[in-house]
């Protein structure tokens, strides 16, 4: 069921639709003021990236958003990084504590005590 976003072109107002046939679209109107002088919008994407993608690009000099911290798929990224270059394994256990940490980072603290 594809959903659409749409800029009223009098209000400014972007919304989002379920149009499920295209007769829809011509009904439409602004949830805002009720304009039928809407556009519609190419919507953001999303995509997965590989852990080993992520690993092959990652570059630890580069400066880093703020995103790149509030995404915990990124703890470890720095240690596997340098242990793949170092040509080190760092076994199963490792794997099963950065698993834990990256869905539970409040774990670690909780284990600790």
């Amino acid at each position: 069921m594809p959903i659409y976003e749409y800029q009223c072109e009098d209000c400014q107002k972007v919304f989002q639709a379920l149009i499920m046939k295209i007769e829809e679209e011509k009904e439409l109107r602004c949830q805002n003021c009720g304009s039928s002088a809407l556009k519609r919008l190419i919507s953001r994407v999303a995509y997965h990236v590989s852990e080993a993608d992520r690993l092959a690009n990652y570059d630890p000099k580069a400066q880093k958003e703020d995103s790149f911290y509030k995404d915990s798929r990124n703890i470890g990224l720095h240690a596997k990084w340098r242990a793949k270059q170092m040509g080190v394994d760092l076994g199963k256990s490792f794997e099963e504590k950065l698993d834990k940490l990256r869905t539970d980072p409040g774990s670690v603290i909780r284990d600790s005590e």
